[in-house]
């Protein structure tokens, strides 16, 4: 753990694999505890994983991995962005491509919480919005 959290890797976790394939979820919190850096992604892939939807592989990553929302929703974004070593994409600050979406929701933990909902009431790519329910 010491070596992984003193690196530029960034562990990441493939919860609807997990789930799909019946594996045991790694235990993220440990990784998480030991200060490395953390990502989710779906993996979509029709042997293992045959899903895209984020929001099922953060709230896998919340129930089964031992992550908190904020975590989980921080791994998705900014840990996906360092997985694929950008640095315009996972944030929403100066000199980032301001992609986001709008919930329709009074939180973002709702992600978390509400599995399968359609929340997104917006999508905004590169600051224009590109699609709205």
């Amino acid at each position: 753990m010491e070596a992984l959290a003193s690196s530029d890797t960034v562990a990441t976790f493939l919860p609807a694999t997990d789930f799909s394939t019946r594996e045991r979820y790694p235990d993220a919190r440990r990784v998480i505890d030991a200060g490395a850096t953390t990502a989710i992604a779906t993996n979509c892939n029709p042997g293992s994983s045959y899903t895209t939807s984020m929001s099922f592989c953060i709230a896998l990553a919340v129930r089964d991995m031992r992550m908190t929302a904020d975590e989980a929703l921080h791994a998705a974004t900014l840990g996906g962005a360092k997985a694929l070593r950008r640095d315009d994409v996972g944030r929403l600050s100066p000199g980032a491509r301001a992609d986001a979406v709008v919930l329709d929701a009074p939180s973002h933990t709702h992600i978390v919480y509400r599995p399968g909902v359609p929340l997104v009431a917006v999508t905004i790519s590169a600051g224009q919005v590109a699609w709205r329910a």
